[in-house]
């Protein structure tokens, strides 16, 4: 599971989620990618059940890169507890994703066993994403 060594502040506030990924949005590392079509939070166990499904998918030939991280911590107040006295204690860490982010990316094996590795980790996500193929320098 990912989550920080260690960070400034302990809680942090929600945020807004608005406009397109500036950054991350094209493939650099590997062939094919998994581009997020939608923004949302993306949990660190949501991020390690879509990396089993794809390398469990593709058994050993290629290589996998997960290109967010869970920086950010959620906290929750435990149940039954009144309103009041302060904010809850951080429970799980997420990655905040906007539209054009692309996740993960996958080098070493054909395109058709990248599409469904890909589409298995879809799955596994709270977002909608699409699979993209890697750009080449010459097509600008």
């Amino acid at each position: 599971m990912l989550l920080p060594k260690r960070v400034k502040y302990r809680r942090v506030q929600r945020g807004r989620m608005k406009g397109k990924a500036l950054r991350g949005n094209k493939v650099t590392y590997g062939q094919f990618g998994l581009q997020a079509l939608e923004c949302g939070w993306i949990t660190s166990n949501q991020i390690e059940a879509a990396r089993v499904a794809m390398t469990r998918y593709i058994k050993r030939g290629g290589q996998v890169w997960i290109k967010i991280f869970p920086d950010k911590p959620v906290t929750q107040k435990p149940a039954g507890v009144r309103m009041g006295s302060g904010k809850g204690a951080p429970e799980y860490w997420v990655a905040v994703v906007k539209p054009g982010r692309v996740m993960f990316e996958i080098n070493g094996v054909s395109e058709e066993t990248a599409r469904e590795a890909m589409r298995l980790a879809m799955h596994k996500l709270p977002i909608k994403c699409k699979f993209v193929v890697k750009e080449e320098a010459g097509e600008q």
